[in-house]
């Protein structure tokens, strides 16, 4: 990813990294740190697509804060960005079974990695922020009040934390789960102190060097943010417009992006072309 991107740590980091290693637990602790990168990555290589890059990860215990906003994209697109790192978590998990089953006396090294990968894959589906899947139910309450949005929220990300608070103190009466007190708090705090999403900023084009155009074909209907996946830095792009496969008009990028900076992505591109 281009861009002042960067990894930090947060101190909760690096206080469950000590109880890790104090628990004989630090194998599972650095594969979940991996895990949790891969992660948040193949949401920001999703985004990228939409117009979108990521500027920073915080580390917690057991997993990592993206906190933004993307609200310039529509439901679908929202949707898609979300499924991205629950995807690449599955996938990966996959792909120890797969290499179990081809090499068997890689288990023992890899037994950790592909258990935290599906780890995530399931965690990520709970409605609690900031995971995918609260993040999700979100999106899918959108068309509602933003106080009521708030609540509902907040609501479900307690009672996920409680509960899994309440479990953490049920194995304390044998053998004390601390992994599950640091995602507890990983979902208290995870709110807080995340990165962002920001619009990508194009690089101004060297036209002296010539630059190869990029024509896209495209139906009038089209939204400009849905477009947006279609920007190319090193590329000059010119949109060709089509309504029920008759030629309406050509629109370039910079018309493209004069019409992106007025925030309304819902726009269509016929109507962009109207306006000129």
């Amino acid at each position: 990813m281009r861009g002042n991107f960067k990894v930090t740590l947060h101190p909760l980091f690096l206080l469950a990294g000590v109880l890790s290693a104090l628990t004989g637990r630090l194998l599972l602790f650095c594969a979940a740190a991996v895990a949790a990168l891969e992660h948040e990555c193949a949401h920001a290589f999703a985004a990228k697509r939409y117009g979108y890059a990521l500027d920073k990860i915080v580390l917690m215990p057991y997993g990592a804060v993206v906190a933004g906003d993307l609200g310039g994209l529509g439901r679908k697109e929202y949707l898609a960005v979300l499924a991205a790192g629950p995807c690449a978590s599955l996938l990966t998990g996959v792909l120890f079974l797969a290499l179990w089953w081809l090499f068997p006396e890689t288990y023992p090294y890899t037994e950790a990695a592909a258990f935290v990968s599906f780890s995530l894959f399931f965690v990520n589906l709970l409605p609690a922020w900031p995971l995918d899947g609260g993040r999700a139910l979100a999106v899918l309450l959108r068309p509602f009040k933003e106080r009521t949005r708030k609540t509902v929220l907040l609501l479900s990300g307690i009672l996920v934390s409680a509960g899994i608070g309440a479990y953490f103190l049920a194995t304390c009466f044998s053998v004390p789960d601390f992994s599950a007190l640091a995602f507890a708090l990983f979902l208290l705090f995870g709110t807080f102190g995340g990165g962002s999403y920001r619009r990508a900023p194009l690089v101004k084009k060297n036209f002296r060097r010539g630059v190869e155009e990029k024509r896209v074909a495209i139906e009038a209907n089209c939204t400009l943010g849905g477009a947006l996946r279609y920007l190319r830095e090193d590329k000059h792009l010119v949109f060709v417009l089509y309504e029920r496969g008759e030629f309406l008009g050509e629109l370039t990028e910079e018309e493209f992006l004069c019409a992106a900076e007025k925030g309304d992505y819902s726009l269509p591109l016929g109507a962009c072309l109207k306006e000129l």
